[in-house]
C-alpha cells in the first residue's frame, strides 16, 4: 500500500433559511488555483462507509434548481457513475447497458413531463 503524500480538501458551504432547506450552496477545492467558493445549485454525495458496509449520502438541491436541470444533473450523474464503475471494476458490459437505460429514462421523462404539461 503506498504513503499519503498529500491530502486535498474539497468543501462545501450550505445557506439554510429558517426552515433549515438550502438556499444557497457553494464549494470549493484545495486543489483549485484560486481555492474561492463557487455556485451550485445541486449536491449528490455518496461515500461508501467501511464500518457499516453501506452506502452514506447527501442529497441536497436549492430552490433556485429548475427540473430541467436536475433531469440533466441526475442523467449526468448516471452515466459518470457508470464510468467511474467501468474503471473500477473493468466490467466491459454495464457501460452501454447503462447508456442504454439513461436514454429510454430520458425518453420517458420527456414524455412524462409532456403529459403533466396538458391543459
Amino acid at each position: 500500500m503506498s504513503q499519503i503524500k498529500r491530502y486535498s480538501e474539497i468543501r462545501f458551504k450550505v445557506g439554510l433559511d429558517e426552515n433549515n432547506y438550502p438556499v444557497d450552496i457553494k464549494w470549493s477545492a484545495s486543489d483549485t488555483e484560486d481555492q474561492q467558493l463557487r455556485d451550485c445549485k445541486c449536491i449528490m454525495l455518496s461515500m461508501w462507509d467501511t464500518l457499516q458496509k453501506q452506502t452514506m449520502r447527501i442529497d441536497l438541491w436549492t430552490n433556485q434548481l429548475s427540473t430541467d436541470e436536475m433531469h440533466a444533473h441526475y442523467f449526468q450523474s448516471l452515466l459518470s457513475m457508470t464510468e467511474a464503475y467501468v474503471r473500477a471494476t473493468g466490467n466491459p458490459m454495464v457501460m452501454e447497458e447503462m447508456k442504454n437505460f439513461v436514454n429510454t429514462l430520458a425518453r420517458k421523462t420527456a414524455d412524462w413531463e409532456d403529459g403533466q404539461n396538458l391543459p
